[in-house]
């Protein structure tokens, strides 16, 4: 698994490549927390190149928002597979995280306030 950052625009772009599973989900919270504690306010998670995602994996998402959120940072999903965005539906995460199809759209989002 590989995790890479960028800036677009002022949002922090993550790319993720490779599943994210029990034995990766420490490596994703461990990138996480550095960009938590730098206190990133507009995030986005590309997982264009995710094509499996557990339990675990879930779990770390919704910790990743929850620390965002804490002090006022927002987290958009972007470029699921249609496996990973059944995933999403299937245990309703669909209504707790903001999921586009395009990256460009999920930094779009941030600037028209949604």
């Amino acid at each position: 698994m590989q995790v890479k950052l960028e800036d677009k625009s002022g949002v922090s772009v993550v790319f993720v490549k490779g599943d994210i599973d029990i034995n990766t989900s420490p490596d994703i919270k461990k990138f996480f927390d550095e960009l938590i504690k730098d206190r990133k306010e507009k995030v986005v998670i590309n997982l264009g190149d995710v094509s499996y995602v557990d339990s675990s994996g879930l779990a770390t998402f919704v910790e990743i928002l929850k620390k965002l959120r804490s002090y006022g940072g927002k987290l958009k999903l972007t470029n699921l597979s249609s496996k990973v965005r059944g995933l999403f539906e299937i245990t309703k995460l669909t209504k707790l995280f903001d999921i586009f199809d395009e990256e460009t759209a999920a930094i779009g989002s941030f600037q028209s306030g949604s």
